[in-house]
């Protein structure tokens, strides 16, 4: 069994990839974005963006125990922004015992990630663009990652269908075999 960590900036191809990833392994996807989505829309009382992202980090982490305690493969689709989402995941694959993979998708193009950002099918807790290739350079530095652990980057300005085989290959390899840039 394992528990997948996404990580990238939004619009960068996290859920793209993700679904790519279930559809090849039978792994159930907690979407950050989707929960986040639905406290926003169906709150009687007017959630700040912040409070929101907290409860919905808590029903992300409380699903993925639930999934992976019933013996089932997983997969956070969530920017990685916080130090604390990366103990929790290594907390819970050290409780269901299972491989831990963090997969970050890195798409360093601002024109592009607006592009992708304006074009798709946004849900309410997602942005609509960025405006400071500052801010964006800024989150793509800074994002968290599991330092006793091998990381696979993946360059997601590429077509899927040229890296896809890469990282189920980096999923399913115990020694941790880097296949893309570190």
């Amino acid at each position: 069994m394992f528990f997948i960590q996404m990580s990238g900036f939004p619009g960068s191809g996290k859920s793209t990839l993700a679904q790519a990833i279930a559809k090849r392994t039978g792994a159930i996807i907690v979407d950050h974005d989707i929960i986040k989505s639905a406290l926003l829309t169906s709150s009687t009382e007017a959630l700040d963006r912040k409070t929101s992202g907290s409860i919905s980090y808590e029903i992300d982490w409380q699903l993925i125990d639930y999934y992976l305690g019933l013996g089932n493969n997983v997969i956070l689709d969530s920017p990685c922004l916080y130090d604390e989402l990366i103990e929790r995941g290594l907390s819970l694959q050290k409780k269901h015992n299972v491989t831990y993979k963090y997969v970050e998708c890195l798409l360093n193009d601002f024109e592009e990630i607006n592009h992708r950002l304006a074009s798709r099918n946004r849900k309410l807790s997602q942005i609509a663009s960025i405006n400071s290739k500052e801010d964006f350079l800024y989150s793509v530095q800074n994002s968290k990652k599991p330092e006793e652990l091998k990381c696979l980057k993946i360059d997601t300005l590429q077509p899927l269908e040229s890296y896809i085989d890469e990282v189920i290959d980096y999923i399913q390899n115990d020694h941790y075999k880097i296949l893309g840039k570190n």
